[in-house]
């Protein structure tokens, strides 16, 4: 499986690929590449109906002259905390934004909701935000606006007074609660269209089924969530290094 990035040719490639209508996994098939790599190429160039070669290889090249811009020569990238591969964590965070981007989520707000996922301490300040991603302080103001409508952050002052902006364990389990009060709206406008359009009418018939479902699909989301909650909590199970030896 070749590596390294993907040439023009590939780009021209995936674009008849995606002009043909085939899926991401059989372009990745053809041109001998992780499915993930090509998600990740069409997601972040303007997605499957927008994507042209010329212009990801170009937008492409620049983002590689930017970062070797915010790198000079002879200065090394700050280590990583733990020992972690910088390159590889640069990729994971794109992989990652990738997919928060195909379930809806904008662009911004995908990778600032990735910055903070991906922080040991779960939680950044504006700048902090503005440094990492290299955008504007406007840009990261109305992300995290939208973030905090859709209960996905949460904002708190730390010890300096500063605005920090939280994506903790409990973020999940509030998110999914809100999830489950939108099927209830849901339900709730179902059963308005019944009753104006009558009870029994073919019309109301699919409103009332519309509104069964989802009822059961909210209550099934608040049940798992209450019982699962714990999960958000829980520790990681000591490795083998971690665990007392005989003299403990």
């Amino acid at each position: 499986m070749p590596g390294g990035r993907l040439a023009q040719q590939e780009r021209q490639q995936i674009a008849l690929g995606l002009a043909d209508g085939l899926s991401y996994a059989e372009i990745a098939r053809r041109l001998d590449r992780p499915t993930s790599t090509i998600t990740r190429e069409v997601m972040r160039n303007g997605g499957p109906t927008a994507y042209r070669a010329d212009l990801a290889h170009r937008a492409t090249e620049q983002r590689a002259h930017r970062r070797r811009q915010a790198a000079p020569r002879g200065q090394q990238a700050p280590p990583q905390a733990h020992g972690r591969d910088a390159e590889a964590v640069r990729e994971y965070e794109e992989a990652f934004t990738t997919l928060l981007m195909q379930q809806g989520l904008p662009k911004m707000m995908s990778r600032v909701l990735t910055c903070l996922y991906t922080n040991d301490e779960g939680s950044l300040t504006a700048s902090e935000l503005v440094a990492r991603l290299q955008v504007s302080p406007a840009s990261v103001s109305k992300a995290v606006t939208f973030l905090e409508g859709q209960g996905l952050v949460r904002r708190e002052r730390d010890d300096r007074r500063r605005e920090r902006y939280v994506a903790d364990d409990d973020v999940w389990y509030q998110s999914m609660i809100a999830a489950a009060r939108s099927h209830a709206q849901l339900a709730d406008t179902a059963r308005q269209g019944v009753r104006i359009l009558g009870s029994g009418t073919p019309a109301a018939t699919r409103l009332e089924n519309i509104a069964r479902f989802v009822d059961f699909v909210g209550e099934s989301i608040t049940r798992a969530a209450e019982q699962a909650r714990e999960v958000l909590y829980a520790k990681p199970a000591p490795g083998p290094e971690d665990e007392p030896g005989p003299d403990a």
